[in-house]
C-alpha cells in the first residue's frame, strides 16, 4: 500500500469516526429530541393544514379510550362547548404524561368554563388503555379524567397539520376550538416542551370574555382585568352558515385604556 493509499484510508477512518461521535451526540427519542450544542435542527416536514384560524375546526371522528371504555368520539358530539384539542407524540414517552396528567388533573376547572379536553396520538385505542392501566410511578398515567383519542390513521394530526412525515407522529400541537366549532387558536411546540395549563385556560376564558362582551383582551389579560371597548360586527358567511366578526376599533376607548394602564 502507498502513501496515498495509506493517507485515504485514514481519511475515511476519521471520516467515519467523526461521523459516528456525531450520531451518538444527538440523542432522539419519541416525544423530543435533545439536540447537540444547543443546535435545533431536525428534518421536520409537515402536512398541508385544513385547520384555519377562525374557519370550521377540521372535522373528526375515531376511537378513544374514556374511563377505561374504548368508545367511539367525534368533534360534533361537543357543539355548543368549547374545546381543547391536545396532540402529543407517543404513549409511554416523557414530556407526555406529565402533560395529560396535567391537564387531566385540573379537567374541573375546564368544565367550570364550558370546556373539555381531548388528548390524541398516533398510537391505537389498545395502547392508550395500557398506558392508562399502568401506574403512574411506572411511567404511566393511571386513571384520567380526558378522552385519550386514536389516530392511528394520521388522518386528524394530517387534517390539522402537526403529523411529522419522517417521524411517524405529532407535534405538541393545540387547539382551541368554540362552542359553534370554530377554531380560535393554534399553538405548536416542538418535541423537547410541553405546555401550560394555566395559559391554555387564560386564552378559553379570553375568548369566551371577547364573545360575550363585545370587547377585546390585552396581552396577559385575565378575569377581572381591564379591556379595550371596541365595536363588534357579525358578518354571515354563506359558505359554512357560521358567523364571522370583524372588530372595529374605537380610538377614544383605546385612549382611555392606555391612559389608566400605563
Amino acid at each position: 500500500m502507498n502513501n496515498y493509499s495509506c493517507l485515504a484510508l485514514v481519511a475515511l477512518l476519521l471520516a467515519a469516526t467523526i461521523k459516528a461521535d456525531d450520531n451518538e451526540s444527538c440523542y432522539s427519542f419519541a416525544g423530543g429530541s435533545v439536540y447537540p450544542a444547543g443546535d435545533p435542527k431536525g428534518d421536520h416536514q409537515l402536512q398541508y393544514t385544513k385547520a384555519v384560524i377562525s374557519k370550521p375546526a377540521p372535522p373528526f371522528e375515531g376511537t378513544a379510550v374514556v374511563n377505561k371504555e374504548i368508545v367511539q368520539l367525534s368533534l360534533s358530539q361537543y357543539l355548543g362547548k368549547y374545546v381543547v384539542l391536545l396532540f402529543y407524540p407517543l404513549d409511554f414517552t416523557f414530556v407526555c404524561p406529565t402533560e395529560i396528567i396535567a391537564f387531566s388533573d385540573r379537567i374541573a376547572e375546564f368544565r367550570k368554563i364550558n370546556t373539555e379536553v381531548i388528548a390524541a396520538s398516533v398510537d391505537s385505542h389498545f395502547t392508550h388503555l395500557a398506558w392508562i392501566n399502568t401506574p403512574r410511578k411506572e411511567g404511566g398515567l393511571g386513571s384520567v379524567k380526558i378522552p385519550l383519542l386514536s389516530d392511528l390513521t394520521h388522518k386528524i394530526s394530517k387534517d390539522y397539520g402537526v403529523y411529522l412525515e419522517a417521524s411517524g407522529h405529532a407535534l405538541r400541537g393545540l387547539f382551541i376550538i368554540d362552542q359553534r366549532g370554530v377554531l380560535r387558536q393554534i399553538t405548536m411546540n416542538d418535541l423537547p416542551v410541553g405546555r401550560s395549563v394555566d395559559e391554555t385556560i387564560r386564552l378559553v376564558q379570553a375568548f369566551q370574555y371577547t364573545d360575550t362582551h363585545g370587547e377585546v383582551c390585552p396581552a396577559g389579560w385575565k378575569p377581572g382585568a381591564d379591556t379595550v371597548s371596541v365595536v363588534i360586527i357579525k358578518l354571515n358567511s354563506t359558505s359554512n352558515c357560521i358567523s364571522s366578526i370583524q372588530i372595529v376599533p374605537n380610538p377614544e376607548e383605546k385612549t382611555k385604556y392606555f391612559a389608566k394602564n400605563n
